[in-house]
């Protein structure tokens, strides 16, 4: 009798072991996967938001606008998870935050379950245990460490749209004031810059509508690159197809088809990264007319705006910066129109190359902007001039070169990243 009562106390304790510590490892790795979708989401939105590109945003309303953005949506993403077999609430969730500094601003999100139930363990008497997690994100953006270290971890993004702009500032139509500064890879002028939106002009050409720049004027002979004009303000060079591979996979169905590879690096995601302080060749083609053409269908395939009904920066619901943007009537998620989304397809990454010296078949890339196309949701007209607003900026700086380059998680400079866990 004494053997099979000290029987049943050790096999119960030992199927508390095997089956009770299962449901904790279980449920503690549950609230590690919630801790780190929602770190990584909220830091998303502090990427997107523009809050990095500026340097005093920790001291302005702009990160505080962003922090209110960035809450919300880790709220929504931890919610949506489970941790033994329930859904997490929002008093199971912590956010901690901004900190770090401005432009590379961190999430620490912590995730603590106080009522899991035990199921043999209650043998013993205990009848709930309780599991936590924590995770921390950072939305890195190199421009702003490299000024204030002098060395830093450089980007390489995917997706990189194969548009060369050289380093001018859009706003000086001289073309005598940076975007980055080569050295350093600072902002040289964030205030004004993050948000810009290209002014309305009268027809044909607006001054700074994204374009491309081997547009002789006055001829018929228009995109022929193989004599390589100065720099101009906001004006692209094309990237070489052997610097900017076209995607052979998920390109989108598009009307009229996209046959080019030129059409193809446009509307789709192009693997190959492309890093900072890294040399990259232009297309020096004479491509006359069609390039243009090419243009506009990829970029209104891209942001669903051939109809005039793509999707737009949302400049209602909050201040912009920080930037949030409405899914318009043609976006291709079900449902989602009218919306505020986190991310769209009219958010491109653009590099920025040195063009101290003029423009030569190989250039160096100093910097990226993240660009929203057509912001109105309105489609580019047959010249292919783009209509954009600066959503972030990220510069390179002489401190990163040789370092090995954090590679893009999507289409934008600002890198979002675990930090910790």
């Amino acid at each position: 009798m004494l053997v099979a009562v000290v029987m049943l106390f050790v096999v119960g304790a030992m199927a508390a072991l095997s089956i009770d510590v299962a449901t904790i490892y279980t449920a503690r790795s549950e609230a590690q996967l919630a801790a780190d979708g929602a770190a990584l989401a909220a830091a998303r939105v502090l990427a997107n938001s523009g809050a990095t590109s500026d340097p005093n945003s920790l001291t302005d309303s702009l990160m505080a606008n962003a922090w209110t953005l960035a809450q919300a949506v880790a709220l929504q993403v931890a919610e949506q998870n489970q941790v033994g077999g329930a859904k997490l609430t929002a008093a199971q969730i912590t956010l901690t935050g901004p900190g770090g500094t401005s432009t590379n601003p961190t999430v620490k999100v912590s995730v603590q379950v106080t009522n899991l139930p035990t199921f043999f363990a209650r043998i013993l008497g205990t009848r709930f245990l309780t599991v936590a997690a924590s995770a921390t994100a950072e939305a890195y953006n190199p421009s702003g460490a490299n000024a204030q270290t002098g060395t830093t971890i450089p980007v390489a993004p995917l997706c990189v749209k194969p548009w060369l702009l050289p380093n001018m500032d859009p706003r000086d139509l001289t073309g005598a004031t940076n975007i980055f500064s080569a050295t350093s890879g600072a902002i040289t002028a964030p205030s004004g810059l993050l948000g810009w939106t290209t002014p309305p002009a009268p027809p044909p050409n607006p001054p700074t509508r994204l374009k491309l720049v081997c547009n002789p004027p006055n001829t018929t002979n228009n995109g022929d690159c193989s004599t390589l004009p100065a720099p101009k303000v906001w004006q692209y060079y094309p990237g070489d197809p052997a610097s900017f591979p076209p995607p052979t996979q998920a390109l989108p169905a598009c009307v009229p088809a996209l046959t080019t590879a030129y059409e193809q690096s446009v509307a789709g995601c192009i693997q190959t990264p492309i890093a900072c302080n890294s040399n990259v060749n232009i297309d020096t083609s004479n491509y006359g007319n069609a390039r243009n053409l090419e243009t506009r269908n990829a970029v209104n395939c891209l942001t669903h705006a051939a109809a005039n009904r793509g999707d737009q920066v949302d400049v209602a619901d909050a201040p912009s910066p920080p930037f949030q943007f409405q899914a318009g009537d043609d976006n291709p998620i079900p449902g989602l129109a009218g919306s505020d989304v986190m991310v769209s397809d009219s958010l491109v990454t653009v590099p920025v190359f040195d063009s101290s010296g003029g423009a030569t078949p190989t250039v160096t890339i100093v910097g990226f902007v993240q660009l929203f196309l057509s912001p109105q949701g309105t489609a580019v007209p047959f010249s292919g001039h783009m209509r954009t607003t600066v959503i972030n900026l990220a510069g390179c700086g002489s401190g990163s070169v040789g370092q090995q380059p954090i590679l893009g998680n999507g289409a934008s400079p600002v890198a979002v990243r675990l930090i910790s866990q």
